[in-house]
């Protein structure tokens, strides 16, 4: 069941996500929100892995949203109250075309499977195949945008709490600001308002795409929510609140004067047109050199070559980090990387090199930081997709073992004679 849907029709959790089913739930309680569709997770898994009947019907679906768009992840255990995955999973703004939402579906599923997702996910307890759904909905270019609490998220009190800026709210998300604060009792009354210091803010432009621009030197220390805004804001808390129930973390926007809800979440508890992404298997002589499969035979180097998307790191980018969580293994396509332990540079990779391959068995902790020195094109397979096949396949299992005791025999003779 692969599938596309406007919000208000997105129900159910486990197909759609927490977040596109929750702006369902806004959609269907009459709140304020930009147009938009929800893509089950079963549609991303494919878009991902470049299937052209998914990337199409993703493509006729949102072809009626006009003008630049947000694309943002909406995996099922995301925005939780025990784990918002906040920093975690990526948010695409600006995407210019139709086109081009392929691209960010693909980008975004793999962010749900990068290094820093998975150690996240190990920490708070939820190392397992994540199932990522993604929103698509037009992007607002707002006069002023920033988040609200329900009930302040520091000590509990029964009040509200917003923060605000000039333009996208990703500035106060990713704290480039200060933004400016403002505490109203449940009833509305203002109780503080101080103003912040908003040097930047973040536009949408036209033909798709963001940019940083300075604020004017007037505008930075001057209030960017007047009364009236700040009852409209308590309003919506409200409202949140009856369609969601107590302590929401909600994101907003004020365009053309008019107030949208974009999120609304659990408070999290303290503790040029691009071409649709391309099913790439690598090639089966150069899988064929990765000793952990050398010993399969050819059928099986297919079957495994056919679990592999593609994914690609930007010049400078960090592929994989010493310590980190990891599930992923990398056959590098095209590109440099470089290799560092401890900081001290043991090696460059690059086409046919590959790095990763111990977190195909045990999901284990990296044990090197992976560079992209040049832009750089990998094929990559995860835990999630290459263990259910070892599970149903005694042979691929057995060629596995015999690949890893012959790794292990060359490490033990190495150790013995140096």
């Amino acid at each position: 069941m692969k599938t596309v849907v406007a919000l208000q029709q997105a129900h159910d959790h486990d197909v759609y996500g927490s977040k596109a089913v929750g702006l369902g739930d806004a959609a269907r309680g009459g709140l304020p929100l930009p147009p938009g569709f929800a893509l089950s997770g079963e549609l991303v898994e494919a878009v991902a892995s470049g299937e052209a009947d998914a990337v199409r019907e993703v493509v006729e679906a949102i072809g009626a949203l006009e003008g630049p768009l947000a694309v943002r992840s909406s995996a099922v255990d995301e925005d939780g109250a025990d784990a918002s995955f906040a920093g975690q999973h990526l948010t695409l703004l600006g995407v210019s075309s139709i086109d081009e939402v392929s691209h960010a579906v693909k980008e975004i599923w793999w962010s749900a499977n990068s290094d820093s997702a998975i150690t996240y996910r190990q920490r708070v307890g939820l190392f397992a195949r994540p199932s990522v759904g993604v929103v698509v909905q037009a992007l607002l270019d707002p006069e002023v945008a920033g988040v609200m609490f329900t009930r302040n998220p520091v000590n509990g009190a029964d009040e509200r709490v917003i923060e605000a800026s000039w333009g996208l709210g990703e500035v106060v998300v990713a704290g480039t600001v200060i933004p400016d604060l403002f505490r109203l009792s449940r009833a509305g009354e203002v109780l503080e308002a101080t103003a912040g210091v908003k040097k930047v803010a973040i536009r949408s432009l036209a033909g798709g795409g963001t940019v940083q621009e300075q604020v004017a030197a007037e505008r930075v220390e001057q209030r960017c929510l007047d009364d009236e805004q700040l009852a409209e804001l308590s309003r919506l808390a409200e409202r949140c609140e009856e369609v969601y129930g107590p302590a929401r973390d909600i994101e907003w926007a004020i365009a053309d004067g008019r107030l949208y809800l974009l999120q609304c979440r659990a408070v999290t508890r303290a503790g040029a047109d691009t071409p649709p992404p391309r099913h790439s298997p690598p090639p089966l002589e150069e899988l064929g050199q990765v000793p952990m499969f050398a010993q399969l035979a050819g059928d099986e180097l297919v079957e495994v070559s056919g679990l592999f998307k593609e994914r690609s790191f930007a010049a400078g980018a960090t592929v994989t980090k010493e310590g980190s969580g990891g599930a992923a293994f990398y056959l590098i396509q095209s590109g440099r990387a470089r290799v560092s332990v401890r900081g001290e540079i043991r090696g460059e990779l690059g086409p046919g090199d590959f790095f990763g391959e111990i977190a195909l068995i045990d999901g284990g902790e990296r044990s090197a930081t992976v560079t992209a020195t040049t832009e750089l094109v990998c094929h990559g397979l995860t835990y999630w997709d290459f263990r259910p096949l070892v599970q149903r396949n005694g042979a691929i299992a057995w060629g596995l073992l015999q690949s890893l005791a012959k790794m292990l025999r060359e490490e033990h003779r190495r150790n013995v004679t140096s």
